[in-house]
């Protein structure tokens, strides 16, 4: 997990004094950014109070004071948001097991509507697949069980399957870019629940047994994850590039329907081939 002082350091180090025009007068710094004085008189605090805000040491922080400190940092809507959420944690949130994810019928009757035309998965707010459409699974997941979205305790993770199965990262021919988004959404996701002792050994574990997933972790970044692009080296249909798009559901806003449509004629055609039936590729 995050904490307040922990991001706030991270996004003041990326903001350097010539990007926003403060004048330095030639002297030797010793921080990649801002340093802590600087941004609490950009910000209109003080020093010492922005030092103890971002030390853990301070108890509260104002709406006001956020949204100073998220101007001067030049935060993103997203990046104000997760702020927010971090600066109404417990500096040490007691961590606990948290309910068992299950789709809402109507997000379920919604999958369905969908048929096997176009492909779509509903994930959890840990990136757990609470369901999918045969089209969805012959997609991304054709070496798992298709069944396996049924047996909460062995869910497919796609975090985990990103950073730790070989096939998956096999997949995506824009890995790279798909893996920060992930682990950019992990960190949004961390902010809103502190207290998910599941999320918290999820993270843990990945950050233990990857280094990819260490490394873009420890850069601080945080996103929304809500549409883009995937370009897949399928074994079944080769290449396919497809556009996902994520439908938030009123009535368990945690969980996100994603659904992948195709981005040009190749595409489309490819994914008809999966949604007429099951079609083997030797490996």
């Amino acid at each position: 997990m995050q904490s307040l002082g922990a991001f706030l350091k991270s996004r003041r180090d990326r903001i350097t004094p010539d990007r926003i025009g403060l004048r330095t007068y030639g002297t030797t710094r010793r921080v990649p950014g801002l340093r802590r004085e600087e941004l609490a008189h950009l910000a209109g605090v003080s020093a010492g109070y922005y030092t103890r805000l971002e030390q853990g040491l301070a108890e509260t922080a104002s709406a006001q004071v956020l949204g100073a400190l998220a101007r001067v940092l030049e935060l993103d809507e997203v990046e104000t948001a997760h702020l927010h959420d971090l600066a109404r944690q417990p500096s040490r949130p007691a961590l606990a097991e948290p309910p068992r994810e299950e789709p809402h019928p109507r997000v379920l009757s919604l999958l369905a509507s969908l048929a096997e035309a176009t492909p779509a998965v509903v994930l959890g707010r840990r990136g757990d697949v609470l369901a999918w459409n045969r089209t969805g699974h012959a997609l991304f997941f054709e070496h798992v069980d298709s069944a396996a979205p049924l047996r909460p305790d062995t869910r497919p993770s796609i975090p985990r399957m990103f950073f730790l199965d070989p096939l998956t990262r096999d997949l995506y021919r824009n890995w790279e870019e798909l893996a920060r988004v992930h682990v950019a959404y992990l960190r949004l996701t961390a902010g809103r629940f502190p207290a998910d002792a599941r999320l918290a050994g999820l993270i843990g574990e990945l950050t233990m047994r990857s280094d990819r997933f260490a490394a873009m972790w420890a850069s601080g970044e945080v996103a929304d994850c809500t549409i883009g692009d995937m370009r897949l080296r399928h074994p079944v249909i080769s290449a396919v590039d497809v556009a996902y798009q994520v439908w938030l559901q009123p009535d368990s806003p945690d969980h996100r329907l994603e659904v992948y449509t195709p981005n040009d004629t190749a595409s489309a055609d490819a994914l008809r081939i999966l949604a007429d039936g099951p079609v083997r590729a030797v490996r």
